[in-house]
């Protein structure tokens, strides 16, 4: 793992009154028992991640991230595996493409699809857990449903 000593202390991150937040930092995992991996879980109500909204759970070693994306869920590892950074305390966003009606101009597409980690900007999709930086380095994903108005993980 690399020492980021070298480029000066992170900010701390701001601290969030409860365990969901806006597509902003994370602050830590939810404090309490860990949730045995390997099931499906309740892991919050449709009120309680709006679109838009992150909510980290305690599973696993990380924590497993569970995003609304515009009314649809997924959920990934709370972990990047190119330095082993809290994935879930990056910011989604699109991804910017080169505007074909533009020529020298890009625009964004696909807003919130993508998360990014905060170390070094690494991006990954939602969806797929796949990133263009280093394909081989995915990030783990994992299957999401809605029932009623609880959102379930199986992780």
């Amino acid at each position: 793992m690399a020492d980021h000593s070298a480029e000066g202390p992170r900010p701390a991150a701001a601290a969030h009154p409860a365990d969901v937040s806006p597509l902003a930092p994370v602050s830590h995992l939810p404090q309490g028992p860990r949730l045995a991996q390997g099931r499906e879980h309740v892991v919050a109500t449709t009120d309680e991640i709006k679109p838009g909204e992150v909510k980290v759970v305690p599973i696993g070693r990380h924590g497993v991230g569970v995003y609304n994306v515009h009314g649809t869920y997924y959920a990934i590892a709370n972990y990047c595996p190119h330095e082993g950074g809290p994935l879930c305390r990056g910011r989604p966003r699109g991804r910017n493409i080169v505007d074909p009606d533009a020529p020298g101009d890009a625009r964004m597409v696909r807003d919130l699809e993508f998360i990014y980690c905060p170390w070094h900007q690494w991006g990954f999709e939602l969806a797929t857990g796949t990133t263009a930086v280093k394909p081989e380095w995915s990030i783990r994903t994992y299957p999401v449903r809605v029932v009623g108005n609880e959102v379930l993980v199986t992780a």
